[in-house]
């Protein structure tokens, strides 16, 4: 067993780690920064829904981790397996042990595809996909381009879940794929979500809905997928109805995309730094954990209650890192996140909603004169050449990216409602 220590030590090596780690050189450039971090391919997560939809691949959305990652920055390419934060250290799955000054915690999220009965047996045949993970998302876009006819299912289980709106971005691209074929009169497409609306958000529920009418989507709601049979093509749904009575329901299906229940990852739930519910329990403005003020969280695997979006990791970097040279320097964490996070809604094959907003629910667009439920064509190209090229060529590099958020912005808009 060997040890050794930093100044800051970063667990994860996605988006959160990776630009915390490139954030913090520039600002310090002798800064002592570990990373943990096992993989060495790096993902565009967001780029895995047009991949679905066919109008990207998944080599534009990989990277090497090595390319990443700045080379005064201490590469640790084990797995984190437990925490010990009296000590301020933190054990690897080799059994050796990092200690440090300041830890970031930001190791993303779980996918738990084992509670849903069948779907790890099924997953990638029998047209069963999922966009949640590079090595079934391409299999989706085979389902879409190979299907014609027949029961077209896509659910969504329980939140919180990386990207709220992914499980009906997906659907939107099939459903313009198969009437751009003139097929879509052929299908019968249903959205069978476990929470109670299209969207968390209202304003932008009432928008959606409107967009999944127009492709003729059956929405069913407070149905959550528990089980599944690939060869049978049958889904098994739990239902819930107005005065919470449970029961089950099967649906057939000719194709189904599936999102997997997700959580913060084991090793996170079964440590101190966890609160109740197994999330890094940190302060939601500050993002400096609540009992240990040396460790700060921040990404999907945290307990802010923002949505868990890369646009949301971009607002909290700088937040996370000024926050911990200010600790340096025995001051208060003074840097405040409000909450940001931005969903980038394909509603087709040319045109985007760009939903964008903050705590509470709150509808905070960063461009004032356009109506944020619009379905433009601008937002198209974001999603697709413009995001993606911010993402490896400023965000991940260190590069802050502050575009201007304000709630007032939408209240002509909201005034409509």
């Amino acid at each position: 067993m060997s040890q050794q220590h930093h100044t800051v030590l970063i667990v994860g090596g996605g988006a959160a780690g990776v630009s915390v780690a490139n954030n913090m050189l520039r600002q310090d450039s002798k800064m002592d920064i570990g990373l943990i971090e096992p993989s060495e391919k790096h993902y565009y997560q967001p780029g895995f829904t047009v991949i679905g939809g066919g109008a990207y691949t998944l080599k534009q959305a990989t990277r090497n981790e090595a390319d990443l990652i700045h080379p005064k920055v201490h590469w640790i390419k084990d797995y984190a397996e437990s925490f010990q934060p009296e000590q301020n250290s933190v054990t690897l799955r080799s059994g050796d042990v990092i200690t440090y000054d300041y830890l970031v915690v930001c190791p993303g999220l779980q996918l738990d595809w084992h509670k849903i009965q069948g779907l790890k047996e099924t997953l990638g045949k029998n047209n069963v996909c999922s966009n949640y993970s590079p090595d079934s998302c391409e299999y989706t876009w085979e389902c879409i381009r190979t299907a014609e006819s027949g029961t077209a299912l896509f659910t969504q289980p329980t939140m919180p879940i990386k990207c709220a709106g992914a499980p009906q971005k997906i659907m939107y691209l099939a459903a313009d794929r198969f009437r751009s074929k003139g097929i879509l009169d052929k299908f019968t497409i249903e959205f069978c979500n476990a929470g109670p609306a299209m969207f968390g958000i209202p304003f932008f529920a009432k928008a959606l809905t409107q967009v999944a009418a127009g492709y003729g989507v059956k929405t069913s709601f407070n149905h959550n997928l528990v089980a599944i049979d690939g060869p049978g093509k049958t889904a098994t749904f739990e239902t819930t109805d107005s005065e919470g009575n449970k029961q089950q329901v099967v649906k057939k299906f000719d194709m189904i995309h599936v999102t997997p229940p997700q959580s913060a990852p084991d090793f996170i739930k079964k440590s101190p730094l966890a609160n109740a519910a197994g999330w890094v329990d940190v302060n939601e403005n500050t993002l400096q954990h609540n009992k240990y003020s040396n460790i700060f969280g921040l990404g999907d695997a945290t307990s802010t209650p923002n949505a868990k979006t890369a646009a949301a990791v971009r607002k909290q970097v700088p937040v996370v890192v000024d926050n911990i040279l200010y600790r340096i320097k025995n001051q208060q964490a003074e840097r405040q996140y409000d909450g940001y996070g931005s969903c980038p809604l394909t509603t087709s094959l040319k045109t985007v909603m760009l939903a964008e907003f903050s705590y509470g629910g709150k509808v905070t667009p960063s461009f004032p004169s356009f109506d944020p439920r619009k379905n433009r064509w601008i937002w198209w190209w974001g999603k697709t050449t413009g995001f993606p090229w911010l993402y490896w060529h400023l965000m991940l590099k260190g590069y802050r990216i502050d575009i201007p958020h304000k709630e007032s912005y939408a209240q002509r808009f909201m005034k409509e409602e």
